[in-house]
């Protein structure tokens, strides 16, 4: 091409207007700091501000993603669960409402389930989906919950669960409420068979989902700045009737009351999720037969019985 194609040309396409089209996602705004982003240098950094820190809200294939090491992980199909059981409508039908969501995510419900292996240890992934209705619990949820559990004990792996939830699904009525026990029976699984049950609690964790197995994990790992609580921090306020502190219900000041184990930074999170799978494996005297070769972990200390 000539000098008159490559320069003259665009500069006149430019003086009269004509603007080549940029695609409206090219850059992404930080809530906290309000800089503006590179969306692929943010995707880069696991939705993390490289200005300020702050942790975005992640979607769960993201999680899963950047949780398993490359390309080890499969995802399961979960159990179908009754689209509509009550026939709900508000401003919307709630099957119209599942229909949108479901284009919008490309997931069947608000949780998807996966096994692989993380840092080397073999591991099932839970992870909730916020962009589904809010993450709320419904019936499917559960019903993925409950299989995520079986799955582990069939497989004698650690479950870890990434939770991002505005609470039960209130389309549901009491179908969503019995979510609350029957995930709390998915963690006792766990504990009945020796697993170890490790729970990640991303921005915002509230609601049902706090008050069960969210806060039944043998480890309790929290992300910088997360939001995690019952009911909203208002509604405290008017209850007790005093004015809560500064940072009320964010993962540091959970942590510095001793609510959750630990904080954890996003770029840090599969590393420390390796760690601790590999301190709390337990032993398994199957794989030690069938892999003679390999040094076994040693079994559990029994209890000492009380003198």
């Amino acid at each position: 091409m000539s000098w008159l194609t490559e320069y003259v040309r665009p500069r006149i396409r430019t003086l009269l207007g004509h603007r080549p089209d940029v695609p409206d996602n090219l850059w992404s705004q930080c809530p906290a700091c309000q800089q503006m982003i590179f969306t692929k240098e943010l995707e880069r950094s696991q939705r993390v501000c490289e200005h300020c820190g702050h942790h975005m809200r992640g979607t769960a294939l993201e999680r899963l993603d950047w949780t398993f090491d490359e390309d080890s992980f499969t995802r399961i199909e979960l159990p179908r669960a009754p689209a509509d059981p009550l026939g709900f409508r508000d401003q919307k039908r709630y099957a119209e409402r599942l229909r949108e969501a479901r284009a919008k995510t490309g997931l069947e419900d608000a949780l998807v389930v996966a096994h692989g292996t993380i840092g080397g240890q073999r591991a099932v992934v839970a992870a909730m989906e916020f962009g589904f209705m809010g993450g709320s619990m419904g019936a499917a949820v559960g019903e993925g919950l409950v299989a995520s559990a079986r799955l582990a004990v069939l497989q004698r792996a650690p479950l870890v669960v990434f939770t991002a939830s505005g609470g039960a699904r209130m389309q549901e009525g009491a179908v969503s409420l019995m979510q609350m026990p029957r995930t709390t029976i998915a963690a006792m699984l766990l504990r009945e068979a020796r697993l170890p049950f490790v729970v990640v609690l991303t921005d915002p964790t509230t609601g049902g989902v706090t008050a069960s197995f969210a806060m039944l994990g043998d480890i309790q790992i929290a992300e910088p700045g997360a939001l995690i609580g019952f009911a909203g921090a208002r509604v405290i306020e008017q209850t007790v009737h005093e004015t809560l502190p500064e940072g009320f219900q964010r993962a540091e000041y959970l942590h510095a009351h001793g609510i959750v184990d630990m904080v954890v930074r996003r770029s840090e999170m599969r590393e420390t999720l390796a760690r601790l799978l590999g301190l709390l494996q337990p032993y398994d005297g199957e794989a030690a037969a069938e892999n003679p070769g390999q040094p076994a972990k040693a079994p559990p200390e029994p209890a000492s019985s009380p003198a």
